[in-house]
């Protein structure tokens, strides 16, 4: 009665086949699949890096792109409907 009791609820597998060949390969294959899916979870989850940050170097544009015109740093700009343009400090 008490034997009954005991008995687990699934399927057991054999001793022989839990020291077989085949079952060490898959539970390898599965402890490295597993290793995988989490560092890949955490690279997801990192913010990601440039190497080109990582390298040193001037990496400036020797003119200007943008669309105003560069200006010296002493130069402060006036409102257009003032009666000068640019006012030097």
């Amino acid at each position: 009665m008490i034997s009954m009791m005991l008995m687990p609820l699934g399927i057991l597998l054999p001793g022989s086949v839990l020291q077989s060949d085949f079952f060490a390969i898959l539970a390898t294959f599965v402890a490295i699949n597993t290793v995988m899916y989490a560092a890949l979870a955490i690279a997801k989850i990192l913010p990601r890096v440039y190497l080109g940050d990582l390298m040193p170097g001037q990496r400036r544009r020797l003119e200007t792109r943008s669309i105003y015109p560069q200006t010296d740093p002493d130069t402060v700009a006036t409102p257009r409907d003032g009666e000068e343009s640019e006012v030097t400090a």
